[in-house]
């Protein structure tokens, strides 16, 4: 097959030299038949209705870059897949804390939470845990389980433990240069009624079962000689 040869496109009106054509305005104006155009159409050339504007016009990118880099949210296109639960942790399993300020302790699974953390308790009134959320990933599920049917948990969600963001204080000039004792934050009375209406039916079931509060109190540890591989919990 051979190729087909381009034939270079050709001006109307040729250059002359740079700058000026070989035929004038006019002789143009006949050579490309405007003036049938404009007979036709009543002395006047046509014009065509613009097409009405879009609702929502695609913006079109800036000429310029911004002098300042201006930060942009990712678009997060994944779909949120709930987490899956590790089949020995159950409602009322009791589990070892690794890691945090309660590293150690052993609290009660209560349920899992939208988020996926794990809502969990010490009791507070035996171990000093209240009422948390916990990552899976950082807990060892063991044997025991306790009874929780009496436990009602529906009012406990992601939100509940939200933190309340609080206005600072501006202060004065005297203020500044003093030294002053931060008061501790108080928990709300609402939430310790809610820890104490979690912790009552929980105790009963606890203290049914013998030597099970003991066994929630104590602190879990490794000791010179122990294979944590070997140890059945």
């Amino acid at each position: 097959m051979t190729a087909k040869v381009r034939n270079p496109r050709k001006s109307r009106n040729p250059d002359l030299i740079r700058g000026v054509g070989k035929y004038s305005r006019s002789k143009m104006y006949h050579k490309r038949g405007l003036w049938a155009i404009k007979a036709k159409n009543g002395g006047i050339f046509p014009r065509h209705d613009s097409k009405p504007a879009a609702e929502n016009p695609p913006q079109k990118p800036p000429k310029f870059y911004p002098a300042d880099d201006v930060k942009k949210p990712l678009v997060n296109k994944r779909k949120h897949n709930p987490t899956k639960l590790r089949k020995g942790i159950t409602p009322g399993t009791v589990l070892i804390v690794l890691a945090g300020r309660f590293k150690g302790k052993r609290v009660v699974f209560l349920k899992q939470l939208s988020s996926g953390l794990l809502l969990v308790t010490g009791p507070f009134k035996i171990n000093g845990v209240p009422l948390r959320r916990v990552n899976q990933s950082y807990v060892i599920g063991t044997s025991t389980k306790v009874d929780i049917s009496g436990v009602n948990v529906e009012k406990f969600d992601d939100k509940y433990f939200a933190k309340v963001e609080e206005k600072k204080k501006q202060k004065g000039e005297g203020e500044f240069f003093e030294s002053e004792k931060e008061e501790k934050k108080l928990l709300p009375q609402e939430k310790k009624d809610d820890q104490k209406a979690v912790d009552a039916p929980l105790l009963k079931s606890i203290e049914a079962v013998p030597d099970l509060k003991t066994y929630l109190g104590a602190r879990f540890s490794l000791t010179s000689g122990m294979k944590p591989h070997e140890l059945v919990f």
